[in-house]
């Protein structure tokens, strides 16, 4: 059983930037991580039958969920563990890298698969809608354990029945001694049964590198 479960879409900087910080942590308290999948243009199903969200979301939102596709397809063939390394793949690609643009139009996945030693027409996923339900039945969890109107990423700690809270939301990677120090902080507020929510609006730009 692992420790906690991560739910990511790989267009989301905030998710990858705590992403990045649970996998320092991972290496110095040999935490067991399980990568779960968490789709934003499902969870904003709703804004998009009434027309509200913007073109620049609504294309990143695509994005997400057409990489979910590739990964659901990757942790049906060759198993959840490869799930790290391929989100690894795609957010730096997205993220660190500058190349967003390949990632959105399909052209990068194929480089991303064959990178980790997995079959590269795994990247036809993407257009194949099949995978949808497995997404769907990952995100859903996610928004029954954690409540609604909310983004990503979501943590559950002792998973299945343990605390499930949306965030946290950083702006850097800690590093380092810094790393545990803060999991330490917010592990032991997650598992206060009365503790809710820690946040305010102002946020520093994502430092995704």
């Amino acid at each position: 059983m692992a420790d906690v479960e991560f739910f990511w879409d790989p267009v989301c900087p905030w998710a990858w930037i705590t992403s990045r910080w649970v996998t320092e942590v991972a290496a110095q308290r040999r935490l067991d991580v399980d990568w779960r999948f968490i789709s934003l243009r499902m969870v904003n199903d709703a804004k998009y039958a009434d027309g509200t969200l913007p073109e620049r979301s609504r294309l990143g939102h695509e994005m997400g969920l057409r990489l979910l596709r590739v990964a659901a397809a990757v942790r049906d063939g060759s198993g959840q563990d490869r799930l790290a390394d391929l989100y690894t793949a795609f957010g730096t690609r997205i993220h660190v890298d500058g190349r967003r643009e390949e990632m959105l139009d399909g052209s990068g996945v194929p480089g991303a698969l064959d990178e980790l030693g997995l079959p590269t027409d795994l990247a036809g996923a993407a257009d194949d809608e099949r995978w949808d339900d497995a997404i769907r039945v990952d995100t859903d969890t996610a928004i029954e354990r954690a409540g609604k109107e909310l983004g990503t990423p979501i943590l559950t700690f002792d998973p299945p029945d343990g605390p499930s809270f949306f965030g946290p939301v950083i702006n850097r990677v800690p590093r380092a001694d810094e790393a545990v120090a803060l999991w330490d902080c917010i592990s032991t507020a997650a598992r206060f049964p009365g503790f809710s929510e820690l946040k305010r609006s102002v946020r520093g730009k994502p430092q995704t590198s």
